[in-house]
C-alpha cells in the first residue's frame, strides 16, 4: 500500500511549486518576441507625460518646475490610483505602456539626476502595475529638448543628455524583473513639422537609439537582458520601414536583436483614426459615402511589410500607441461605433497573428471630433465610456 500523504503536505508541496512558477516566469529573460508575444495593452494617456502646472508643453528647458511633483494632474486629469490599474487589468488588458516626461524633474540639469519624488512616483505606478502581473513600458515622452532638435547642431549635446537621463532612469530599475520593458525616446520630429525628415534627421534618430542601447546595458544587472524598444524617426513607420533609413542599433555581445523592438504608432488611416474626416472603414463599409479609401488589405500589407523588414530579422514589433477617436453623427453614432468596434478588432487580431504588440492610446478625452481616446473615465468612477473600442479590443 502506497504511503497516505497528509492534507497539509499536498497543501504545502502545491504551493511550493506554484511559487516556483510565478518565480520563474517572473525571473525568465524573455526575447523581445516572446515579451510582445499577445500583448494587447493599454497607455497611461496624458498623464505623467504631462508638463508641470503651468508650465508650456512646448518648453525645451531642462530643470525642476515649480510643483513639478503635480505634473500628473496638469492636463486636468485625476491623479493616477491603484483602483484605475486594477481596472485596466480587469478589463482584459495585459500590459501598460506609461509614457513620462522627465525634463521638468531634473535637479541637476549638467547630471540630468531625477527628483526623488518624481522617480518614486513613477515607482509606484509601476509597482501597482506588476502587482497585478501587468508588463510594463517606460519611455522618454515629451523631452522637447530632445524630440523637438533632431539636427546635426544638437546631435552631441542630447545624446550626452540622453546618455545622462537613461543612465538615471536605467540604474533605478536595473534590479526590476523581465516584465519592465525601455523605449529610448518617443516622436522625435522637427517642432511642427511631421512631415518627410530629411537624411541629418534620420541620422540623428539612429544616434538616439544607438546611444540608448548602449547606456541602459552598460548599467548592468538585469538591464543587460532587458527589452528595449527602439523608434523609427516620429514613430512613423514609413519613415523607418525603409532599411536605407533605419539602422538597427548594435548590442552587446551576444544578446544579437533578440531583446530589442522596433516601435511605430499606428493612428492609420488618419482621415479616420485621427482626423475623423471619414466615419467609416473597411470592405463591410465601402458603400458608406464617407468611407475612407483605406481598408484591410492597406492594413495588412503594412504589417506584412514591418514583419518581413524587422521581424524576419529577430526583432520584436511593438505598436507602441494606436486609436480612433470618437465622433457622434446624428442618426448614424450607433453605426460609427460598431465600425469602430469592426476596425478596433481586425486591428488587434492581425497584429497578435503576426507578434506586434499593440498598445491602445487613452488620454480620458471624451465627445466628438478629433483626440477623443477615452476609454475609462478615470474622474467618475472609472466607467467604461468607450464600450465599443474595448469590445473590439477584447473580442
Amino acid at each position: 500500500m502506497k504511503p497516505i500523504v497528509s492534507m497539509a503536505t499536498i497543501t504545502k508541496t502545491t504551493i511550493a511549486s506554484l511559487l516556483c512558477c510565478i518565480l520563474l516566469e517572473v525571473n525568465a529573460q524573455p526575447t523581445a518576441k516572446e515579451w510582445n508575444a499577445d500583448v494587447v495593452g493599454w497607455n497611461l494617456g496624458n498623464q505623467l507625460e504631462c508638463s508641470a502646472p503651468g508650465q508650456d508643453g512646448e518648453t525645451m528647458s531642462i530643470g525642476l518646475a515649480d510643483n513639478s511633483i503635480k505634473a500628473e494632474t496638469a492636463w486636468g486629469n485625476p491623479a493616477v490610483t491603484k483602483k484605475l490599474i486594477k481596472a485596466v487589468k480587469d478589463a482584459g488588458f495585459n500590459a501598460v505602456r506609461i509614457p513620462v516626461r522627465w525634463h521638468c524633474h531634473i535637479t541637476n540639469p549638467n547630471a540630468m539626476s531625477i527628483d526623488k519624488a518624481w522617480m518614486d512616483r513613477v515607482k509606484e505606478i509601476v509597482d501597482w502595475c506588476l502587482e497585478v502581473n501587468l508588463k510594463v513600458i517606460i519611455n522618454t515622452h515629451h523631452e522637447k529638448w530632445l524630440e523637438g532638435r533632431p539636427t546635426n547642431q544638437y546631435l552631441e549635446e542630447n545624446n550626452q543628455k540622453l546618455a545622462l537621463l537613461w543612465l538615471n532612469i536605467a540604474s533605478e530599475f536595473a534590479s526590476y524583473d523581465y516584465r519592465v520593458a525601455f523605449a529610448g525616446t518617443n516622436e522625435v520630429h522637427l517642432k511642427d513639422n511631421w512631415g518627410k525628415p530629411e537624411a541629418e534627421h534620420l541620422a540623428v534618430q539612429n544616434s538616439y537609439n544607438q546611444t540608448f542601447i548602449n547606456v541602459v546595458r552598460a548599467t548592468g544587472g538585469n538591464n543587460l537582458k532587458r527589452h528595449l524598444i527602439v523608434q523609427t524617426y516620429a514613430c512613423n513607420p514609413e519613415f523607418g520601414i525603409n532599411n536605407r533609413d533605419f539602422i538597427i542599433p548594435d548590442d552587446i555581445e551576444g544578446n544579437g536583436y533578440n531583446y530589442m523592438s522596433v516601435e511605430f504608432h499606428y493612428y492609420t488611416p488618419w482621415d479616420y483614426a485621427g482626423e475623423c474626416k471619414c466615419n467609416y472603414w473597411g470592405e463591410p463599409y465601402k458603400d458608406k459615402p464617407d468611407v475612407s479609401p483605406s481598408n484591410e488589405q492597406t492594413m495588412t500589407d503594412f504589417f506584412n511589410r514591418a514583419l518581413n523588414t524587422w521581424g524576419r530579422r529577430g526583432l520584436g514589433l511593438i505598436m507602441g500607441e494606436w486609436g480612433v477617436s470618437d465622433r457622434q453623427r446624428s442618426g448614424q453614432t450607433e453605426t460609427i461605433h460598431e465600425n469602430m468596434t469592426y476596425y478596433c478588432h481586425f486591428l488587434v487580431s492581425e497584429a497578435k497573428k503576426r507578434g506586434i504588440a499593440t498598445f491602445v492610446w487613452d488620454n480620458n478625452q471624451f465627445g466628438s471630433g478629433t483626440d477623443k481616446f477615452g476609454i475609462f473615465d478615470r474622474e467618475h468612477g472609472l466607467k467604461i465610456k468607450a464600450p465599443w473600442i474595448l469590445k473590439g479590443i477584447m473580442m
